[in-house]
């Protein structure tokens, strides 16, 4: 079973102020630590989706041995990065994880459990569910890729895990991991978060 990881880095994040995935957390980027964790979780191969200053995105997973996926449409919507993702997923891959980059709290352990779930039950779709809400780590299996292709906008991978609910595998977190970062002050609340991890710690 090879299960590629498609970590979507592509949007512009306005609403930081700055391209929010090159910001740095706990001494990496925020793009850095979620292409580090999916490699750490046995994903093959890691495609990250790049549009927006895709140059310097380029530059923070060098070396790491991810993919770097173009996509000159990224400011259409994540839809089209989705499937940008997809479309790059090789021949012999049985399924993929969908990822984003703006996720800090996914850990290589919690992607890894995703894939487990889809092992022990063959589920179609295997996603992450944080209290009352759904959102990735997602994994699809091969034969549902296409339903991920096309379009603009966003929302397609939900409307898919939806879609086939019935047959899907869920894997439970604790709410608090499922925290994005979106603002300037999500990424302050986030430092001030690993900052009290660490004093914990001692």
């Amino acid at each position: 079973m090879k299960i590629a990881g498609i970590l979507l880095a592509a949007g512009a994040a306005t609403r930081m102020g700055r391209n929010k995935l090159l910001v740095s957390l706990d001494g990496e980027t925020l793009l850095r630590r979620a292409a580090r964790r999916a490699l750490a979780a046995g994903l093959d191969p890691v495609l990250v989706v790049v549009g927006h200053e895709a140059e310097k995105a380029c530059a923070e997973i060098e070396g790491l041995g991810c993919r770097a996926v173009p996509n000159p449409d990224h400011a259409s919507g994540i839809n089209t990065s989705l499937s940008a993702g997809v479309d790059a997923v090789p021949a012999d891959s049985t399924a993929a994880v969908v990822l984003l980059a703006d996720m800090p709290w996914v850990s290589a352990d919690m992607i890894s459990a995703v894939v487990a779930r889809h092992a022990e039950t063959g589920a179609p779709v295997v996603t992450s569910r944080y209290g009352d809400t759904v959102a990735p780590p997602t994994l699809y299996a091969r034969s549902l890729l296409p339903e991920l292709r096309g379009g603009a906008g966003e929302g397609r991978g939900r409307q898919v895990v939806r879609r086939h609910a019935k047959v899907a595998a869920v894997v439970d977190w604790p709410a608090s991991a499922l925290a994005d970062l979106d603002v300037p002050d999500d990424l302050e609340r986030a430092r001030a978060r690993l900052e009290g991890e660490v004093a914990d710690d001692r």
